[in-house]
């Protein structure tokens, strides 16, 4: 989305941007240069040590509204923004690609191991200069109306955010990094006991398997996902899947069926 009054321009990306966001975010390997405005940088700066606080209180506001849980600031996460922000700002190229690599890269280089990765970008400019209150405020505002952004700032399976806010010394832009993750230590693991004397067909979500008699699999996911196992009584069962749940299909008083252990 982009907006422009009179000298204010505020442009929003994320990594999944919805139909109506600029064609520059619907392909995140597009980026846009960025060209010095007519008038010198505004003196007026913000602190963006203080917008970056403030976009976590702010988005963690927003999800407890919405019936979210609150995001944890990761500092392995917070550097991946905190480069990304600083290499947009020096060289006054956006795009989710702007350094030829993607939000999940970004974060692996910089520690995070990861289930999930999600990034909401931004820039934001003011012939006027901004306040602190007021680079902040608008960052999250534009994102919270955004769909893309907004599904990403209240993804439910998130846990952990990283933010950083640079400026640019030649053009007077401000970048905005907003990322969300879930790291692989909190996947969720859970197992599959085949203890029939026959082959057991289920799916976890859409993906379908085929566990022979006696063997057990345990499952790994980022996100919770229903498990169906196929004909067991009279029709297939689903149960849903937890992080240490143990599923046993069994077969009892000539019935087979899935019991939690």
């Amino acid at each position: 989305m982009l907006a422009r009054t009179g000298t204010l321009v505020v442009a929003l990306g994320c990594l999944l941007a919805p139909a109506q966001v600029r064609a520059q975010e619907a392909h995140h390997h597009d980026v846009e240069v960025i060209k010095p405005p007519k008038e010198p940088p505004p003196k007026a700066r913000a602190d963006v040590e203080k917008v970056t606080a403030q976009i976590v209180e702010r988005t963690n506001d927003f999800r407890k509204e919405e019936g979210r849980a609150k995001v944890e600031v990761n500092q392995k996460l917070s550097k991946a923004a905190h480069y990304f922000a600083d290499f947009m700002a020096r060289n006054d190229r956006y795009g989710h690609g702007a350094d030829g690599s993607r939000p999940a890269d970004r974060a692996k280089k910089h520690g995070y191991d990861y289930c999930i990765v999600l990034e909401n970008i931004a820039y934001m400019y003011n012939s006027e200069g901004f306040t602190t209150d007021g680079l902040g405020g608008g960052l999250v505002k534009g994102w919270q109306e955004s769909p893309g952004h907004r599904k990403n700032m209240l993804d439910p399976d998130v846990t952990e955010t990283g933010v950083a806010v640079a400026r640019s010394e030649k053009t007077g832009y401000y970048f905005a990094v907003q990322m969300f993750g879930r790291p692989k230590a909190q996947a969720i693991k859970f197992q599959v006991a085949n203890r029939t004397g026959a082959e057991v067909k289920y799916k976890v979500g859409d993906k379908e398997f085929t566990l022979p008699a006696q063997y057990t699999r345990t499952h790994e996911l980022c996100r919770p996902a229903e498990v169906t196992f196929e004909k067991t009584g009279e029709k297939a069962e689903t149960v849903k899947a937890e992080s240490g749940s143990r599923f046993a299909v069994v077969e009892e008083g000539g019935m087979v069926r899935v019991k939690k252990e």
